[in-house]
């Protein structure tokens, strides 16, 4: 029968097992690298001029279509918003409304309302952003005026995205519907 001790010395012989099994696969990986780079280096030096300008010219243009793709892929925004969820957001809850009593009760039709009012006392200069989105927002960053800090494409839910890409600076977005609800988004960056 098997008792703790046996056990334990099973379990270290196990890792001892795998960590030499790891070891000479890193080495085995390490030689087939080492070899191909050979390869490369080998097959790199027996090119002709000719080759070595094509190739000069296909890199400059690799080059330059990598960093055009580096650019619209680091492209980043930095916005700020007001989320109010209803009964037909995703998640029901929020920091304001922990048990979403308030949020199931709304229509997606009067969170459009709140949005549209606050929208107008920040345009009219009634009130600023941040001031609403602390006391009114329904997302954690209302915590920080609703700054969302900066974000690249594909980290927000699309509409969202989309909105906020559109904004010129200093912008106010229209009403932006989203699985979580509904936003105003000020791009701020």
């Amino acid at each position: 029968m098997w008792n703790a001790v046996s056990i334990g010395i099973a379990a270290e012989a196990k890792v001892e097992t795998l960590e030499s099994a790891k070891i000479e696969s890193d080495r085995k990986r390490k030689k087939s690298a080492d070899r191909a780079d050979h390869r490369n280096h080998h097959h790199h030096n027996h090119h002709t001029e000719k080759d070595k300008d094509k190739d000069k010219h296909k890199h400059k243009e690799s080059s330059s279509s990598s960093k055009k793709t580096k650019m619209s892929s680091s492209e980043k925004v930095k916005a700020s918003h007001i989320l109010i969820k209803h009964q037909g957001s995703r998640r029901k809850s929020s920091w304001k409304d922990p048990d979403g009593r308030v949020i199931s009760a709304t229509t997606r039709e009067e969170a459009v309302s709140q949005l549209q009012d606050l929208r107008r006392d920040i345009q009219s200069g009634d009130a600023s952003f941040k001031d609403l989105a602390a006391k009114h927002s329904h997302c954690s960053s209302a915590k920080r005026g609703g700054d969302l800090g900066p974000f690249g494409r594909g980290q927000m839910q699309k509409p969202f995205e989309e909105a906020a890409f559109a904004l010129k600076v200093g912008e106010i977005s229209e009403i932006v519907d989203t699985e979580s609800g509904v936003h105003i988004i000020l791009r701020t960056a």
